[in-house]
């Protein structure tokens, strides 16, 4: 046949598998309805492993793409029932509830947390979200997730990671233990100077200190510096500008921000000493209760799922079938559990696109641990 003769065919064929595929589609709305009344969930992994075997078997040579095929297939009617039967879990309640409760714009002011001391990146993050903010310094990452969730401040800022040095371990850990909502998120250019006290010369250097994310951002400069420097982590990067301000011993230098020199009386050695140019750390502002702001267009999730072959790959269709894409996935181990991990997603979505709380909610249902961190924008 000629190459036209072949695509007539073709078309003739798609035009019959369309119908076939609404009139599945279709089908699949009907199990969603009967589903509801019974109380069973969408997945139903007994027969979707049937169908798949069924087609396998019977595809010969294919049966590689007609797996597939079944596959996508069976996503896309999980996801059809999943929007059909959306909005009736309390998790969508609340987030009804996060939209309609939400003031038109981000608000400009408020008693922001964060952790460090005055001169931190954390500081610059809160500026940026909340001009006429009033920040509280706190001494740890856990203390800023404590003040927020007792009510003694209404929001809380922390790093969560750096485009050069990954993400924030710590505050992930107690992602995984605290109760909070994200409503937005900043992401800020870092630029990293190496300060002393003023007459200090490079060749005197012998100790530096920095917050930990901050000397892996740093970590060839440091080598450059050669083994007679001691390096040692501290707090945050505006209290290592503090500690080689109070310094009684010569010699002490700190990694910090080009503005903690004018703030804490230090020369700059060197000011610009990070691996790459292209360094930003992203914060996040917390609070209590979830507010979903005009504009959203992010969502982020803590997942766990069963410890078997094909979970997780089974929780990615969800977000495929449903057209969302995933900007960051990221696991750590789960405490106590052997080789069992909790996720972390960003997906890029909001809550009031189509199918999307339908896709949630049928996460929440499949899931052994579902936590909706919230829907926000990012600056």
């Amino acid at each position: 046949m000629e190459l036209k003769e072949i695509r007539e065919h073709i078309s003739s064929i798609d035009e019959g598998m369309l119908k076939l595929f609404l009139e599945r589609m279709g089908l699949a709305g009907e199990v969603a309805k009967v589903k509801a009344e019974t109380g069973k969930p969408i997945l139903d992994r007994a027969r979707e492993r049937e169908i798949l075997k069924w087609a396998t078997e019977e595809s010969g040579g294919f049966s590689l793409y007609s797996h597939r095929f079944f596959s996508m297939l069976l996503e896309l009617s999980r996801a059809y029932q999943a929007k059909l039967l959306a909005g009736k879990s309390e998790m969508a309640e609340r987030i009804r509830t996060a939209v309609q409760n939400a003031p038109a714009v981000f608000p400009k002011e408020g008693v922001v947390a964060c952790q460090g001391v005055e001169g931190a990146y954390a500081q610059i993050a809160c500026d940026r979200l909340f001009p006429r903010g009033s920040v509280l310094f706190l001494r740890s990452f856990e203390a800023v997730f404590d003040a927020v969730e007792s009510g003694l401040c209404e929001f809380g800022v922390l790093p969560i990671e750096n485009s050069s040095n990954g993400s924030v371990r710590a505050v992930y850990d107690l992602m995984q233990r605290k109760r909070f909502y994200i409503v937005k998120s900043v992401k800020l250019w870092v630029r990293h100077a190496l300060l002393a006290k003023p007459g200090l010369k490079m060749s005197d250097v012998k100790v530096v200190y920095s917050h930990e994310q901050a000397l892996g951002q740093c970590g060839d400069f440091l080598k450059s510096l050669g083994d007679s420097v001691k390096v040692i982590p501290c707090a945050n990067t505006a209290i290592a500008a503090q500690m080689a301000a109070n310094a009684k011993e010569e010699g002490v230098a700190a990694i910090s921000s080009p503005h903690c020199a004018e703030l804490y009386g230090l020369n700059v050695l060197n000011d610009s000493i990070q691996n790459s140019e292209n360094n930003y750390t992203r914060f996040i502002c917390i609070a209590k209760q979830p507010v979903i702001y005009p504009g959203a267009n992010k969502i982020s999730l803590m997942l766990s799922c069963a410890h078997r072959p094909g979970a997780l790959a089974e929780l990615m269709s969800a977000f495929s079938a449903t057209g969302v894409n995933i900007s960051k996935l990221e696991s750590t181990p789960i405490v106590g559990h052997d080789f069992e991990f909790m996720f972390f997603f960003d997906i890029e979505a909001s809550v009031l696109e189509e199918g999307v709380v339908g896709m949630l909610e049928e996460l929440e249902r499949s899931c052994d641990t579902f936590l909706f961190l919230g829907c926000y924008s990012e600056l």
